[in-house]
């Protein structure tokens, strides 16, 4: 391949068929390919990698710790989680297509973050955005957008993902102005977009951290109005016990 040609698939961004070029002639030489074919093969394959490239991209975007998927959760080890309703909501993807969120309420341990987590892969593979954040550090963002006057940068930035997941809601108090600017995120998403939410506490102790009783109750309202309640408050820890010190 000449310089020229080079530059001239650099510019068109097919970086692909760039780097298979060589594979391409020979297959070419061997008389194997009708051009119909050929061609063809070649846009496919520029297609798959583009794709597999945008995923890996959305993957990376969506800032998620750790990685977990549904074909690796312990059901075994969960008993009272009912494996087959999960199983079909996740694999209908009807959160995203339905728009629905889904809340999974529980003691620490117990598997939730591992479940929201492979729902948001879920999502992302199936070619929708998404992003993982933590309950408290999207309050601290919130907060320290009203100092510099960012709060609709912020809230347009959660809004605009397709799948969000906030993680361990009730782990610290929140504010009076975080509270109003957390449930305007959530009324915004509401019905919109799809929002994977994991809490140790129930929705009864909402309260406690939020400390506003009226918009605690209209947030719960909300979030509850279009949304699958996963309860596995029965469910055991799945975190190895560590051993006393001897």
């Amino acid at each position: 391949m000449n310089e020229e040609l080079a530059g001239k698939l650099k510019y068109l961004r097919l970086g692909a068929l760039s780097a298979q070029w060589n594979e391409y002639l020979k297959l070419a030489a061997q008389g194997n390919f009708s051009h119909a074919r050929l061609l063809t093969h070649v846009i496919d394959e520029e297609y798959r990698i583009r794709r597999d490239n945008a995923r890996r991209l959305r993957l990376k975007r969506a800032h998620i710790p750790e990685t977990f998927v549904m074909e690796t959760f312990p059901f075994d080890r969960q008993p009272k989680l009912n494996r087959k309703m999960i199983l079909a909501l996740y694999d209908s993807l009807e959160y995203m297509t339905a728009s629905r969120n889904i809340i999974w309420l529980g003691p620490t341990g117990c598997g939730k973050t591992g479940l929201a987590t492979s729902f948001l892969i879920q999502a992302i593979q199936q070619g929708y955005t998404g992003r993982y954040v933590l309950f408290a550090e999207l309050i601290d963002q919130l907060y320290q957008s009203v100092a510099d006057h960012s709060e609709q940068k912020v809230l347009k930035r959660y809004l605009a993902c397709d799948c969000l997941h906030i993680d361990e809601i009730g782990y610290v108090e929140v504010e009076p102005v975080q509270v109003g600017l957390f449930f305007t995120l959530m009324h915004k998403r509401h019905k919109n977009k799809p929002t994977l939410i994991t809490s140790n506490l129930g929705f009864s102790e909402w309260d406690a951290f939020l400390k506003n009783a009226h918009l605690t109750a209209a947030l719960i309202d909300r979030l509850t109005e279009n949304s699958h309640v996963i309860n596995m408050k029965g469910c055991r820890s799945l975190r190895p016990k560590r051993k006393p010190n001897t």
